[in-house]
């Protein structure tokens, strides 16, 4: 077991989301708050529903060991703030995410796939930077995600993203592999009210 990774807080004054506290205006049309638009890709983010998400390094670089752990770390550091993380892989390349937004109580708001996307890549590029003593992307400035449907099984979803590399040919088993991580199963004889509450607060 590898001890708790420090990430450094990621914030860039410049660049601001394109959503207000109510509302997202695209191509002229009000969008309601629970709905958000993504900048580039015209991907549509619904409340309560699992995400799959992937992003990709510039240029497909491979990252080193220390900095998969760095974004490994930033990963599951908002993890029950902003997001519910389902499941999460580091791959050489690429990052496998399913995760389910949740609510800012102080803004009212579902926390945007915008928003939580920003802090990963931020956070993670800024401190492997750092480490390089370097300036410039280490992401792909995209990130691709996909709302899970009703009809699509969370499960093999999970379970496809844990076996990423085993397809890989990295480790035989993917429990081998150090940068990937599943949420424990919750305990079905846990009384609802001693379970933590997963809302920003």
């Amino acid at each position: 077991m590898r001890p708790p990774l420090h990430v450094p807080v990621w914030e860039n004054p410049h660049i601001s989301p394109h959503f207000s506290d109510s509302f997202s205006v695209f191509d002229g049309r009000i969008i309601p708050a629970v709905t958000f638009y993504r900048r580039n890709l015209p991907h549509l983010q619904r409340d309560y529903k699992p995400h799959f998400i992937t992003f990709v390094t510039k240029f497909r670089q491979v990252l080193p060991d220390w900095a998969r752990d760095i974004t490994f770390g930033c990963c599951l550091h908002d993890h029950g703030i902003r997001y519910s993380l389902h499941v999460a892989v580091v791959m050489p390349n690429h990052v496998h995410l399913i995760l389910t937004p949740l609510t800012d109580q102080k803004r009212r708001l579902i926390v945007s796939l915008i928003e939580t996307m920003r802090a990963i890549k931020g956070a993670s590029a800024r401190a492997v930077n750092e480490r390089l003593q370097l300036h410039g992307p280490v992401w792909q400035e995209e990130s691709f995600d996909h709302v899970l449907r009703s009809s699509e099984n969370l499960d093999a979803k999970i379970d496809y993203i844990l076996q990423n590399p085993v397809r890989a040919g990295l480790v035989r088993d993917w429990q081998m592999y150090p940068w990937v991580w599943q949420r424990p199963l919750a305990n079905p004889y846990v009384p609802p009210e001693s379970r933590p509450a997963q809302q920003i607060t």
